[in-house]
């Protein structure tokens, strides 16, 4: 209990939200999937990084690597970053007028698959939400 003390108010704040996740019994990995941002090559880094054990689960860690976890997400452009860096970068090619810029303003495919049978397809799937 004496790492409590020893930290800063900001530290204490994120130990309390992290206590709030600390109940259940979700798994170290799964939890920080969750992050839009964080696919499976960058948790397995994190979690060497800081020794965590891939089957531990999140009440299972030590408060320092909590801590340490918070710390290193807080560095990384995670949710809302890189969800916004993403959508300036399609309103970038757009006003550009890009060729890409111009298939993503008309929801078809950027990358160029075919269109030419499934032209229906895919715009009813390729369509994310592009507005600011």
């Amino acid at each position: 209990m004496s790492d409590v003390n020893a930290i800063d108010e900001n530290e204490r704040e994120q130990l309390e939200e992290c206590e709030e996740v600390d109940n259940t019994a979700l798994a170290a990995m799964k939890a920080l999937r969750s992050f839009f941002g964080i696919g499976e090559l960058r948790c397995n880094q994190l979690m060497a990084r800081f020794h965590i054990h891939p089957t531990s689960t999140v009440g299972e860690l030590a408060t320092r690597q909590v801590l340490d976890l918070t710390g290193a997400l807080s560095n990384m452009k995670i949710e809302n970053d890189l969800k916004r860096e993403i959508l300036d970068n399609i309103k970038r090619l757009k006003t550009t007028g890009t060729y890409r810029g111009r298939r993503h303003a008309l929801n078809l495919p950027v990358r160029g698959q075919n269109t030419r049978s499934q032209i229906k397809n895919a715009i009813k799937f390729n369509r994310i939400d592009r507005k600011l």
